[in-house]
């Protein structure tokens, strides 16, 4: 088995004036090597659309997944649901990525605009072979994956955008190409990527939308783990065998908490240096530790940190406060959003005395809600997690 792993992300903005996203997309986990992406857009807007995308993808990705052909799932597609009576047109087009083992992406494509491939920080023109399923023209690829490689499937609300606002035919598919591939090279994670792609489309509709328009990035990068260390053992004289598992892990360390800082110091045997720069006034500064890659204060930072992943998996809004500030909570975004894979958390269940006062709303149920929460944020974002308790 190979050290592949695949960041996917999505965002979708709705055609204006409509509450629900005619666009639909569906990731389901065959096991932890193999996924099947599905990205559905459902004839014209709204309700109507929204019902006819999610079921094409539900259906799709779910027997997709369960391992039945091709072709008896376009066939079931076909017999599920319905064709426009007035336009006698596709009641939804899709997208299908289906990676196997982390070694090969199978990309099957009906009536969306053709998947984007960058390889080597350049657009790939992939092979594509044509078939026939009851009817619809499809195109099938199988792709042998590479370290870097991003592919990028979009609903066709995206080289809609613009037309007679800011070009006279839309946003070309060769020049949302050469966007993608522009950036491809900065390091960012799959929903930065599909983020930056739908502001631009957003930009370009000049801020109303003349259709759902969603892109879903698919990043094939190596496993990169990481481990987090959040509050003291409950038990003092488990405070040696919790640092030994703490710092015998592969990858970068990170630190939460005052108590369990100065612990880790000692057990080091380095000094702990704490700084007084707050970055900002919610969250308090960090401190160095040499052998640990970030130390910072515990709960309020890790209560930071869980606010901007709720956000993450939502409007993804609050990009640009954690990925550009160098406070705690900012830092440790940047870590468990951007470069881990594998997440490792050593979780103390000292309770703290300083949290017994009843003026103040932090208490021992509080810090493990939001190691839990925070845990399932991130397996959400697709990370491996697993938490440890002392």
């Amino acid at each position: 088995m190979n050290d592949l792993c695949a960041d996917i992300g999505y965002k979708s903005v709705n055609h204006f004036g409509e509450e629900l996203c005619g666009d639909h997309v569906d990731v389901v986990e065959q096991d932890e090597n193999s996924t099947v992406i599905v990205l559905a857009d459902g004839l014209g807007s709204g309700v109507k659309a929204s019902i006819l995308s999610t079921l094409t993808s539900k259906i799709i990705s779910t027997m997709m997944s369960e391992g039945l052909p091709l072709e008896e799932c376009v066939a079931t597609i076909a017999d599920t649901l319905p064709v426009c009576s007035v336009r006698g047109v596709a009641y939804s087009t899709f997208t299908i990525i289906h990676l196997i083992n982390n070694d090969t992406a199978e990309i099957i494509q009906y009536d969306n605009p053709m998947v984007i491939c960058i390889r080597d920080f350049k657009v790939y023109d992939y092979p594509k072979t044509e078939m026939n399923i009851g009817g619809k023209k499809i195109y099938q690829s199988v792709i042998k994956l590479r370290e870097n490689d991003i592919f990028v499937a979009m609903s066709d609300g995206c080289p809609h955008a613009g037309i007679g606002i800011s070009y006279n035919f839309g946003w070309k598919w060769s020049d949302i190409a050469d966007f993608m591939e522009t950036i491809s090279g900065a390091g960012y994670t799959a929903k930065t990527l599909s983020t930056i792609l739908i502001d631009e489309v957003f930009k370009l509709y000049g801020e109303q939308p003349g259709d759902d328009a969603t892109a879903c990035v698919v990043r094939i990068r190596k496993r990169e783990p990481m481990n987090l260390l959040f509050g003291p053992p409950s038990n003092r004289d488990d405070a040696n065998r919790m640092m030994a598992l703490f710092f015998s892990k592969e990858g970068k360390h990170i630190i939460c908490g005052g108590t369990t800082s100065s612990i880790a110091a000692k057990y080091l045997g380095k000094p702990l240096r704490a700084s007084l720069n707050f970055e900002r006034s919610d969250v308090p500064p960090i401190a160095e530790l040499e052998g640990v890659d970030l130390v910072t204060e515990g709960v309020i930072t890790i209560n930071k940190v869980l606010e901007y992943a709720r956000d993450y998996l939502e409007g993804n809004e609050k990009y640009e406060q954690w990925s550009q500030k160098r406070d705690g909570a900012a830092l440790i975004c940047r870590l468990l959003f951007e470069e881990a894979t594998d997440i490792n958390f050593f979780v103390g269940r000292a309770i703290n005395p300083a949290h017994q006062n009843p003026d103040l709303p932090i208490n021992f149920s509080i810090k493990m809600n939001l190691v839990k929460e925070l845990s399932e944020c991130l397996k959400r974002m697709g990370k491996r997690i697993k938490v440890s308790y002392f």
